[in-house]
């Protein structure tokens, strides 16, 4: 295999392990769609707030698997072609590009899926530890201070490219390829967040931490 076919292969699984869309299966599992309920997004956060923690934490995970997984194997399928750091480095950023891209735009759901957060993160548990830092601090500190999921998720968004800007800042070394990465994701998830955006400006999001009563099949 040589190293243009490996990174292609590694897109295309990383199209197709992205676009599994665990949280509908998961709805359907419990007999529901989970479109049809709470924000109607089949991503981690709607899992966790339709099926419960339960189910929901399993998709979240999964969810980061499949970000996780096929960066895994760029990174081993382009090192076996003998391709350089650089392009294994490229191999692995568009891999997981194609991961995130698969979660938000299934083609099992009629090119419909969630927002890619969860799958980002894992993602870039593949290729930027400093990046998922940030996005986690970005994350947390705005989801427990607002209480708002999609303010903190915002947040991990900005967060990425930032913390992936500071490291590099610091050591001197830039690498713009995963640098572009951060801020296309950045961007992607401002553009999936745009219902949620409106309903914070307009004060009607829900917030985190609210018991709500459990929706029939």
């Amino acid at each position: 295999m040589t190293a243009t076919t490996a990174t292609l292969a590694s897109i295309a699984c990383g199209y197709l392990c992205g676009s599994v869309p665990f949280g509908y299966l998961a709805g359907k599992l419990k007999g529901l769609d989970i479109r049809q309920h709470g924000s109607g997004n089949i991503g981690a956060t709607n899992a966790i707030r339709v099926l419960g923690k339960g189910v929901g934490i399993p998709v979240f995970i999964l969810d980061m698997v499949k970000g996780w997984l096929p960066v895994w194997l760029a990174s081993v399928w382009i090192t076996q072609a003998g391709a350089s750091v650089e392009v294994v480095s490229l191999g692995k950023v568009l891999a997981g590009f194609a991961a995130v891209l698969g979660h938000m735009f299934t083609f099992w759901l009629g090119f419909k899926g969630g927002k890619g957060i969860a799958t980002t993160g894992g993602v870039l548990f593949g290729i930027s530890k400093a990046g998922m830092l940030g996005g986690w601090i970005g994350f947390l500190t705005f989801l427990f201070a607002f209480r708002y999921v999609s303010l903190g998720s915002l947040a991990a968004a900005v967060g990425v490219p930032a913390a992936m800007a500071i490291q590099m800042w610091r050591e001197g070394k830039w690498d713009f390829v995963l640098l572009g990465f951060g801020l296309v994701v950045m961007v992607l998830a401002f553009v999936r967040h745009r219902s949620n955006i409106q309903r914070l400006i307009a004060g009607t999001e829900s917030k985190a931490f609210v018991k709500k009563d459990k929706p029939q099949p």
